[in-house]
């Protein structure tokens, strides 16, 4: 089975807490602190493997999670780091957000790494926090949350050029002829069920890679047939081989099956449909072609669409195709980037909308990352951790937006589970 387009989520780690701890050796009753910072996060990262073609291995499994930071310990210990989690996907492998649609990454290059989950930073241990009026602090901070988000990897197969065409007009044979490639040829519509790909070892040392893209029926951009499934990966080719049955052995028009492909490109991308393309009128071998050819010519070259008859059972006349396309591909510009400029980091809650204030059956409700992380780092039955506290919330501006919400003494504010009775 082939799976080209898939949903998973993926989480990085979360970051370690930090430690609270405090110096205990023989003859210092007494010390000061020492506890440890958390461990970062480990991140989530997709990885290039040209030894992979499809994305089967997502089929079942859907949730990836790298491993969370170690907690801080006692005498200033760190966490350990988490460990990174790699993804392996094949080339030509696009990450979109599935909540956004914006392209995270367009992995095309072997070997290419990209973080596209951010793990959590670790938190500061209690010997962070210590100051001359506060030497014995009972709190630290915890660690960040690792970045979590659901992602559709979408694979588009890079080639050079792209073989479209009916069901057997003779792609997968023509592909055979001109590459190493041996895709299975037999007489059934459909006979390609995945893109096969090919090197073509051109004249002067010249090479370019070459796929059989499965057939195309009328409908295909609505999903008819294998529709979308394998239009989506002729958007990265910079040249479209078109071959067409010039015998019409079938029964059928090539010059009516050549407008009903290119309807297809088109209604599926305005995109497809401009990309330059060479005919290949192939089975050239049956007898009574010629007069097809030259009303195919006829009807084609007009358009601008050169036609080089072929005959892919008897090896023949593809050189001249093989000329045309190269000069074609030195003439044109490399295929664009489907990658835009997206801003992976580690989650800092200070990066996020902070915090927002609701005013829920008359309590004040202060709620966002800012909440989680202030509530995290203190310790609410400490006298130094509550005189922390308040400072805090007057340093991240809560004081204030809380007056300009109307809240007057007396009125109830609540951060999570823990509520308190404001007071100017």
């Amino acid at each position: 089975m082939f799976v080209d387009r898939v949903k998973i989520i993926i989480k990085a780690g979360n970051g370690g807490n930090g430690s609270v701890s405090f110096r205990r050796e023989k003859y210092i009753p007494n010390g000061g602190p020492d506890g440890g910072d958390g461990g970062n996060g480990g991140d989530v990262i997709f990885s290039v493997n040209p030894g992979l073609h499809t994305l089967m291995d997502f089929r079942y499994k859907k949730q990836f999670k790298a491993q969370h930071g170690g907690d801080g310990r006692g005498r200033n210990q760190t966490g350990g780091n988490g460990e990174s989690l790699v993804i392996e996907v094949p080339p030509g492998t696009i990450v979109r957000d599935e909540q956004t649609g914006l392209v995270l990454a367009d992995l095309t290059v072997p070997g290419q790494r990209k973080i596209l989950a951010g793990g959590g930073r670790g938190g500061k241990g209690n010997v962070h926090f210590a100051t001359s009026t506060r030497q014995a602090p009972k709190f630290a901070r915890e660690g960040g949350r690792g970045q979590e988000r659901s992602v559709m990897l979408e694979l588009k197969s890079i080639a050079d050029v792209g073989l479209v065409g009916f069901p057997n007009v003779g792609k997968s044979t023509i592909l055979s002829i001109l590459t190493a490639a041996r895709p299975k040829i037999a007489d059934y519509p459909f006979t390609t069920l995945i893109p096969n790909l090919g090197v073509v070892e051109a004249r002067k040392g010249r090479s370019f890679v070459m796929a059989d893209i499965p057939g195309i029926i009328e409908g295909a951009h609505d999903g008819v047939g294998l529709g979308y499934e394998f239009l989506r990966h002729i958007e990265r080719t910079r040249i479209l081989v078109h071959v067409i049955d010039a015998s019409g052995a079938e029964g059928r028009d090539p010059l009516e099956d050549f407008h009903i492909i290119n309807r297809e490109l088109r209604d599926y991308s305005e995109k497809l449909a401009e990309k330059p393309q060479i005919i290949a009128a192939n089975k050239t071998d049956i007898p009574g072609t010629q007069e097809n050819i030259e009303r195919i010519r006829a009807g084609l070259e007009p358009m601008g669409c050169r036609v080089f008859p072929v005959s892919a059972a008897q090896n023949k006349g593809f050189g001249p195709l093989l000329d045309e396309i190269l000069q074609l591909l030195d003439e044109l510009p490399e295929p664009e980037s489907f990658e835009e400029e997206v801003d992976i980091y580690r989650p800092d809650v200070e990066r996020e909308q902070p915090y927002e204030i609701t005013l829920v059956n008359g309590e004040y409700v202060i709620s966002g990352p800012a909440v989680d992380k202030l509530l995290g780092m203190v310790n609410l039955d400490d006298y130094d951790s509550l005189q922390y506290f308040q400072r805090m919330l007057r340093k991240q501006g809560i004081i204030d937006a809380l007056r300009e919400k109307g809240v007057q003494d007396g009125d109830t504010v609540r951060m999570n589970d823990f509520s308190f009775d404001f007071l100017n």
